[in-house]
């Protein structure tokens, strides 16, 4: 009950903190990385109250930020932002590349006499962990902020970390981490697996592992990861481009979303990078997964969600399919719907494979045809995959079951032998078998249309674009 009753607290404080720096003109992703500078170095200062050290130096704590007023504020502030940037532990990941958005000193006073008012400290791990994850769906949502490509929903995410099966030992990476909800999940699922001091310390410090690009992003996964008692000395994340070199260690698993479209203007040519990689490409999507496929321990397991093309386009993605049906066992696709991402109608599949043994047989859950999704009125929940997650049979995936037949040509489970998938056009596993419902948009709305009409705009667009980038390089 005192839990409930912290929660509801706090979330009433960050969001009066919120209006605060609306006022200010400060938009909600920099209010997030603001709020997250000021809450780690009250936090930091409640555990030097306790008698433990600080790694922050005396004169950028939070004790004396506070004694600061008017335009010295602002200068000290910005003055501890920059030097704790330049810290090589989990205090220079939180504040990589920090800076302060906050440009009025009467504004910055109010925020840290508000943060200054709780103990949060003391609060519990889940409590805090669940406000700062909140939060940070709630930027999600935010279409101004653009932060929700950062997101994959939470129901996904735990369904793909249940079948997964993580063990307390194993090494866990995302490497395109985001805010870090796979690490997350993963935590909280292995966490309960033994009491054992070694192997709590292993999972907490050791087993998970995110790198994103973005330092802003890098900042919030750190600090929710934190939050959750992962990463208390040493953030698992890092600031990094993944695809830009060969991975340094293998992993036993890996757990990840991976942007899609194309790698943005002026980044580096990841072909001209990586002599490791089975094929050479411009398509960011088939780069993530070639190199999720090469950090793989022999025996380990993937989860990813990549779109559709993955499945089904010629040339670059032709040879790494065949590598995946050939070198790894590529056991489960699950076909997911539209109207589950921020972004919208995002077609997406997950693939599910282990590294080392070839495909004998791939099995397809079809969750897309007749489904509908919006995140307003009827978001997906964890309870829409049970049946997908019972089908899986993790236990024991040899003793699946399919629930298609001659008799019932619309049931979502479907299996296939590699004799099949090897003759099909480009080897392409972009497979469909349920009847499409004639009056499949006759529910929707002109909102939903209109989107529709957008996504295949967008689709478009981004062939376009690829195609642009193919010719440029054959030119060049």
């Amino acid at each position: 009950m005192a839990d409930s009753k912290n929660e509801q607290t706090l979330v009433s404080k960050v969001w009066r903190i919120a209006n605060v720096l609306a006022a200010d003109g400060v938009g909600f992703t920099d209010y997030i990385i603001q709020l997250t500078y000021l809450l780690f170095l009250k936090m930091d200062y409640e555990m030097t109250e306790l008698g433990y050290d600080s790694s922050i130096p005396e004169e950028y704590r939070w004790d004396k930020l506070k004694e600061y007023d008017g335009l010295e504020l602002i200068t000290q502030y910005e003055e501890i932002l920059k030097n704790l940037s330049q810290m090589n532990n989990l205090i220079g990941t939180i504040f990589v590349k920090a800076k302060n958005a906050i440009s009025k000193p009467v504004n910055l006073k109010k925020i840290i006499s508000m943060i200054d008012e709780e103990d949060w400290l003391s609060m519990d791990g889940d409590v805090k962990g669940a406000i700062y994850e909140g939060i940070l769906e709630k930027n999600g949502q935010d279409k101004k902020s653009g932060a929700g490509q950062y997101f994959t929903p939470r129901a996904l995410i735990n369904a793909m970390v249940d079948v997964t099966n993580p063990t307390i030992g194993e090494t866990i990476c995302d490497p395109a981490c985001g805010t870090g909800g796979f690490l997350l999940s993963a935590f909280e699922y292995m966490k309960k697996q033994s009491v054992n001091k070694d192997k709590q310390d292993f999972l907490q410090n050791k087993s998970l592992h995110g790198v994103d690009n973005t330092p802003l992003v890098v900042t919030l996964a750190s600090m929710n990861l934190y939050l959750h008692g992962i990463g208390i000395d040493k953030s698992p994340v890092i600031c990094q481009d993944s695809l830009e070199k060969e991975p340094e260690e293998l992993v036993d698993i890996v757990l990840a979303n991976p942007p899609f479209g194309t790698r943005p203007q002026g980044a580096s040519n990841i072909s001209a990078m990586r002599s490791d990689l089975y094929a050479s490409t411009s398509n960011n999507q088939l780069n993530f997964l070639q190199h999720i496929m090469l950090m793989l321990k022999d025996g380990g397991r993937a989860s990813v969600v990549l779109p559709d093309n993955v499945l089904f386009e010629a040339g670059a993605g032709e040879i790494i399919r065949k590598k995946l049906l050939n070198d790894f066992n590529l056991h489960t696709i699950l076909r997911l719907p539209t109207g589950i991402f921020y972004a919208n109608g995002v077609k997406a599949n997950v693939l599910f494979f282990t590294k080392g043994s070839k495909t004998k047989e791939l099995w397809i859950y079809d969750y897309r045809t007749g489904i509908k999704h919006t995140l307003a009125n009827n978001p997906m929940k964890r309870s829409h995959l049970d049946d997908f997650v019972a089908c899986y049979n993790a236990d024991n995936i040899s003793e699946r079951k399919e629930t298609w037949s001659e008799t019932n040509p619309n049931g979502r489970w479907k299996k296939f032998s590699y004799d099949d998938l090897i003759t099909r056009t480009n080897t392409g596993l972009d497979i469909t078998w349920i009847k499409n419902d004639e009056d499949e948009y006759k529910d929707y709305s002109l909102a939903d249309l209109f989107n529709l009409v957008k996504e295949k705009s967008n689709n478009i667009a981004t062939a376009v674009s690829e195609l642009e980038t193919l010719i440029t390089e054959i030119d060049e």
